[in-house]
């Protein structure tokens, strides 16, 4: 196993790094570029979608290894995947309306449920709480639908939707691991695959991920829990919390951003600078700087995500308190400092 998870790690990198670099000249001679304006944060046209590769590899992988393991294969998964890609590839090249968009993902979250299951159970330490199947089915579909914009929405900057990934994506492995051997390769040829995409889209980035690799993101780090438990009555409340976790830095950042503007009436689905990520970037830290924070802050919950499984119950408590007050004191830092006027890094207000 070690020799193949090795292999795959390797092969997956290898492919996506020179699969991206096709693709990035390509990009120039097709004109598939992002223009920078006034609400972006880099300077110059730069190559978008090249996340389309990550997708190609991911599933090329994902069906060898259902097919040499001889697992289950997650149609609905495989299917959502190529609507939810299929739709923000389109986007990135026309610029879609936000409400095909919106059908599209509430289609692939609605094919998945019907076709895998949903959560029943939500909770850790004996203290788990049933849902009913009707609030089971609408809370899944609503998480899936959430996290994928979620993660568009996070695609702002050189590294950081890459970094989490590659957090994320290594943390699902490791929870996969004595649960399904077959996810938990497929988890590290996503890991493979993100950390070649880094390489061309660390600071300053020659390509974009774009709307077609962090929907792809989204949707699979929204439906692993229910693949790795295999069931939807499998009983394993904390797979829900734990996918929390794994992607709290970014579930938190988007979830406040968009409470604060819904506040002030604004258009949520419109393009802005407001993202605590965004407000770290106009008051001078460089993009890898922000990315590596916030990856810092993924490593962190991560580990709270894999200690929630523990049966210890102070352990569990310790890492979910743990949570919080990261999250306090990194929110209230990022508004502190984006409130500041005089700051040594000498930019405006935001």
């Amino acid at each position: 196993m070690v020799l193949v998870s090795i292999g795959l790690l390797i092969i997956s990198s290898i492919c996506t790094y020179f699969g991206i670099h096709y693709f990035r000249l390509r990009s120039h001679q097709k004109n598939w570029l992002d223009f920078p304006n006034e609400r972006s944060s880099h300077q110059s046209p730069t190559p978008r979608g090249a996340g389309l590769i990550i997708v190609f590899v991911a599933l090329a992988a994902y069906l060898t290894l259902v097919y040499f393991t001889n697992a289950r294969f997650f149609y609905g998964y495989f299917i959502g995947v190529m609507i939810v890609s299929g739709i923000s590839w389109l986007d990135d090249l026309y610029s879609l309306s936000f409400v095909w968009r919106l059908l599209a993902h509430l289609s692939a979250a609605i094919l998945f449920v019907q076709a895998h299951g949903f959560y029943t159970v939500l909770g850790i330490s004996g203290n788990a709480i049933a849902l009913l199947p009707s609030v089971g089915k609408i809370v899944t579909v609503i998480w899936i639908v959430w996290i994928i914009n979620a993660y568009n929405f996070m695609d702002g900057i050189d590294g950081l939707a890459g970094i989490q990934g590659v957090v994320a994506a290594g943390t699902w492995a490791l929870i996969a691991f004595g649960l399904s051997p077959t996810v938990y390769l497929f988890c590290l040829v996503i890991m493979g695959s993100l950390a070649a995409f880094l390489v061309h889209n660390w600071q300053p980035a020659r390509v974009f991920m774009g709307d077609v690799g962090s929907a792809f993101l989204g949707y699979t780090f929204a439906t692993l829990p229910l693949m790795v438990g295999d069931s939807a009555t499998m009983g394993n409340g904390f797979l829900p919390i734990a996918a929390v976790l794994i992607l709290w830095p970014f579930i938190l950042d988007s979830v406040l951003t968009l409470t604060r503007r819904v506040f002030r009436g604004e258009r949520v689905w419109q393009a802005h600078r407001e993202h605590l990520y965004q407000r770290l970037v106009m008051v001078g830290f460089s993009h890898a700087v922000v990315s590596v924070i916030y990856g810092v802050f993924a490593v962190v919950s991560a580990i709270a995500a894999i200690l929630v499984q523990k049966d210890t119950d102070w352990i569990e408590e310790i890492a979910l308190v743990s949570i919080v007050i990261v999250s306090l004191v990194f929110t209230v830092a990022v508004l502190q400092l984006s409130r500041t006027k005089t700051l040594k890094f000498g930019s405006d207000n935001v």
